[in-house]
C-alpha cells in the first residue's frame, strides 16, 4: 500500500502497458457493481434490526458480500494524504487501522475520524472513500507557536494558545518562551506585534505576562524590556529608533522601562537582574 501526499515524497509515476481490459475493469461495470454491493450491504444492515435469526443471517450475509467484493477490485490499494507536516506516518496508519488489500467497503470513516482527531497534531480531518481502492485524507494540523513555561515545566502551544500534548519539544527550542498563567491566550497578539518590528523581535528569547495586563520582554543579552499596557507596538518602534541612533540595547542595563509614554527609563545592571525578574513571574 502506498501512502502518498505532496509532503510525503512517496508518490511514484508508473508507466502503464497497453493491454485489453477485462470486463470487470470497465468503469461502467465497476460502477454498477459498486451500486449493487452498497445496496446489498444496506439491505443486510436493515435486516440486522429484525428478529434474532434474521439478524445473524443478515450480518453473515453482509460480511460475505464485503469479503467477496475484494475479488472485483474493491480492496484498499492507496491512501492519499494532504496537509501532513508533523504527524508521523506510523501514527497515521495506526489510527486508520488499514492494510493493503483490506475490503474498502468494510472501512468505517466515522470511527477512523475519531481516532485521527485524538492524534496530538491533528486539529481537524476529513476522510473520503474513493471507490474502488483509495482513501483520501485532508488534515489540518496544529501550528507550533511558542513554548509555555509554567511552574518550572515547559509545554508547546499552538497558534490558538492551546497546549500540544507531546512530551518531546526539544526540536522547537528556537521558539520564544512565554511565561505567565494567561500567557498562551495572549501570545499570538504579542508575536504579531513583534513580527512588525523585526529588528527587535529577533533579539527576544522570552516574554513574561505581567498581571494579565502587559508584557516584559527578555533579550538574549539578559536585558529586560518593560512594555506598556496600551499600544506596546508604538513603544517598540520608538525603542527600535533609539537602537538605530543610540545603540541603547547594547548598553550595560538590566532593564529598559517603556511604560511611560513620554520617556524611557534605564535601570542599571547593578539593580535586580533580568533573570531575577523573570523568575518572579514564573507562576
Amino acid at each position: 500500500m502506498r501512502l502518498r501526499g505532496k509532503n510525503l515524497g512517496l508518490g511514484r509515476i508508473r508507466r502503464r502497458r497497453r493491454h485489453i481490459k477485462s470486463m470487470w475493469r470497465r468503469p461502467e461495470v465497476r460502477a454498477g457493481l459498486a451500486t449493487f454491493l452498497i445496496a446489498a450491504i444496506a439491505v443486510a444492515g436493515w435486516s440486522v434490526r429484525q428478529t434474532g435469526w434474521l439478524q445473524r443471517t443478515a450480518e453473515q450475509s453482509k460480511w460475505t458480500i464485503i469479503a467477496a467484493s475484494t475479488k472485483f477490485g474493491f480492496a484498499l490499494d492507496e491512501i492519499f494524504v494532504e496537509g501532513r507536516h508533523q504527524t508521523r506516518t506510523r501514527e497515521l496508519l495506526a489510527a486508520l487501522r488499514l492494510k493493503r488489500g483490506a475490503p474498502i467497503l468494510a472501512f468505517d470513516p466515522d470511527a477512523a475520524h475519531a481516532r485521527l482527531k485524538s492524534l496530538p497534531w491533528v486539529r481537524s480531518v476529513s476522510i473520503e472513500r474513493h471507490l474502488p481502492d483509495v482513501i483520501h485524507l485532508r488534515l489540518v494540523e496544529r501550528r507550533p507557536m511558542a513554548i509555555w513555561q509554567r511552574d518550572g515545566r515547559f509545554r508547546l502551544i499552538d497558534t490558538a494558545g492551546e497546549v500540544v500534548p507531546i512530551s518531546d519539544i526539544g526540536r522547537f527550542g528556537n521558539l520564544i518562551v512565554v511565561i505567565g498563567r494567561d500567557a498562551p491566550r495572549h501570545a499570538s497578539g504579542l508575536l504579531d506585534i513583534l513580527a512588525r518590528v523585526p529588528e527587535l523581535s529577533r533579539r527576544v528569547n522570552a516574554a513574561v505576562r505581567v498581571g494579565n495586563r502587559r508584557w516584559d520582554l527578555h533579550l538574549g543579552n539578559r536585558l529586560a524590556i518593560q512594555l506598556p499596557q496600551f499600544d506596546p507596538e508604538a513603544a517598540l518602534r520608538n525603542l527600535a529608533r533609539l537602537q538605530q541612533s543610540e545603540r541603547i540595547l547594547d548598553g550595560d542595563y538590566a532593564a529598559i522601562d517603556l511604560r511611560l509614554g513620554d520617556r524611557v527609563v534605564l535601570r542599571p545592571a547593578a539593580d535586580k537582574t533580568p533573570d531575577q525578574l523573570l523568575n518572579e513571574w514564573d507562576t
